[in-house]
C-alpha cells in the first residue's frame, strides 16, 4: 500500500527499510513479496550470546538466519544492513570480528556498529572508542563494509535505548511513588 501511487502514497521501496529480530519466514515472504531493504539486528557472533540478548534466537538460530539472508532475491546495487549493539566486555572481541566475518560470508550486507548508550538503570556498559575503533577496523580489513552509528541525544538520555518516562502510581498505603518505565528494546542477560 505504502508503494502503490493509486491506492498509496507512492514511496519508492527503496526509500523503505523493514527492521525485524530475524523472523525467517516473514523474512522469506516480505523479500519475495517487495524490494524494500532490510535491516537485521545481530548484535552476538555465537547463538549462546545471542539467545541471552534476543530470545527470538532460540526459535531462528544463527545458522537458519544467515542462510536465509543468503537465499532472499535482494536487488541489485543493495545490501542487508546488520544492526550490531556494541556491549563492553560481550560482542566486540577480535575473536567477534573473525565469527562475525565468517559468519557474513556469502551475503551482500554492510554493518552498522552501535555503541550502546548507558541509562540508568542498566547492567550494560558502552566499550571505549579504542574498542570500537579496533573492531570497526578488523571487520573492514575482512572486506566488509563497516559503519559505526555515532548517538545524537546522549547528553539529554534521548539516544537510541536511552527513552524512558516516568509515571505516578500510588502503592499499597495509597501514597504516590514514582516508577519509571522504557520505551526502547533493552536486553536482558
Amino acid at each position: 500500500m505504502m508503494t502503490d501511487a493509486e491506492v498509496g502514497i507512492g514511496i519508492s521501496p527503496r526509500k523503505i527499510t523493514v527492521s525485524t529480530v530475524g523472523l525467517v519466514p516473514q523474512m522469506k515472504s516480505l523479500m519475495d513479496e517487495t524490494r524494500v531493504n532490510l535491516a537485521i539486528s545481530l548484535h552476538a557472533t555465537t547463538d549462546e550470546l545471542r539467545s541471552q540478548l534476543m530470545p527470538i534466537n532460540t526459535k531462528y538460530p544463527l545458522a537458519d538466519l544467515i542462510d536465509c539472508c543468503r537465499s532472499l532475491p535482494i536487488p541489485r546495487r543493495r545490501r542487508i544492513t546488520f544492526e550490531y549493539v556494541l556491549l563492553r566486555g560481550l560482542n566486540h572481541s577480535l575473536a567477534d570480528a573473525r565469527r562475525l566475518s565468517q559468519l557474513l560470508q556469502g551475503v551482500r550486507c554492510k554493518i552498522n556498529l552501535i555503541p550502546f548508550n548507558p541509562h540508568p538503570g542498566s547492567i550494560y556498559e558502552r566499550p571505549t572508542r579504542e574498542e570500537i575503533v579496533q573492531f570497526q577496523n578488523a571487520l573492514a580489513a575482512k572486506g566488509l563494509q563497516v559503519n559505526v552509528r555515532e548517538p545524537r541525544g546522549a547528553d539529554i538520555q534521548a539516544a537510541c535505548g536511552q527513552l524512558q518516562g516516568e509515571h505516578e502510581t500510588k502503592n499499597e498505603s495509597g501514597k504516590m511513588k514514582t516508577a519509571s518505565h522504557s520505551t526502547s528494546l533493552i536486553f536482558h542477560p
